[in-house]
């Protein structure tokens, strides 16, 4: 599924497939899916429990292979791991015995940048999740939406040119939801990347999209294709929300 123009995306894929084998039995989870994303735009992969989100998201980022179909990432074909694509899952993978500050700095760290320079650019991410004064705690006495932000605050450390976000906001009470919405579509509008992100809502695929990307249910493939052409910060109850809100609606009703 190709945009127009000239620019090529950043994130293809092309046809793709994926079956799961298991002593005999198979279960058919993507068919024949086809995709882009551009550079620096906000995708959401709205789709229904279960129906093979994740599966995708993890051939997207090279963790697992394809049955058939190719995904390429800035023109090259996915075979591997890539450190140019940061994941954030839906529970979050800190490193208990580290501080927020020596869990959000380890991509750098490892790289061997030097302690001043990772140490400043690490600030500048817990600033900007709002976790400012929290730099030397442990994520055992973080809430689960504090974690969250620190998973993020790590993946924007990193430097990576796509941010795919697995439902990082799923286990997540309805307040604290909300906010880590307004936190993403705030770092999102400051910190410009590529970020694909999952979900099952609704309203949060609205809240934070340029385009949603509708899925079937599995085995999964493209149902449509929304803009989501309305100014940021959203308001949930304007007009144009609630109408495609009306819209996705009809369509997931429609695809029972």
């Amino acid at each position: 599924m190709e945009h127009s123009g000239k620019v090529a995306p950043i994130i293809e894929c092309r046809n793709v497939s994926k079956t799961f084998k298991n002593k005999g039995n198979s279960l058919e989870v993507l068919q024949n899916l086809s995709l882009s994303v551009r550079e620096n735009e906000f995708v959401v992969l709205l789709g229904p429990g279960q129906c093979g989100k994740t599966t995708l998201m993890n051939i997207i980022a090279g963790l697992e292979p394809a049955t058939s179909g190719e995904v390429f990432f800035q023109g090259e074909r996915v075979a591997k791991p890539n450190p140019k694509l940061g994941m954030v899952y839906q529970t979050t993978a800190l490193f208990p015995w580290l501080s927020v500050m020596k869990n959000v700095d380890f991509g750098p760290r490892m790289r061997h940048m030097p302690r001043k320079e990772r140490r400043e650019k690490a600030q500048h991410f817990i600033d900007l999740v709002g976790l400012t004064g929290f730099e030397k705690a442990y994520p055992i006495k973080l809430s689960g939406g504090m974690r969250q932000r620190v998973g993020i605050a790590r993946a924007y450390c990193n430097d990576p040119a796509v941010l795919l976000m697995d439902e990082p906001f799923g286990h997540l009470d309805a307040q604290t939801r909300y906010s880590m919405q307004d936190a993403i579509e705030r770092i999102w509008s400051r910190e410009k990347r590529t970020v694909v992100f999952i979900t099952n809502n609704i309203e949060e695929a609205i809240f934070l999209a340029d385009r949603i990307v509708l899925l079937t249910n599995c085995p999964t493939n493209v149902k449509k294709e929304i803009l989501v052409d309305l100014p940021r910060p959203r308001d949930y109850v304007s007009r144009g929300f609630l109408k495609i809100r009306e819209d996705i609606s009809k369509i997931f009703e429609i695809t029972k």
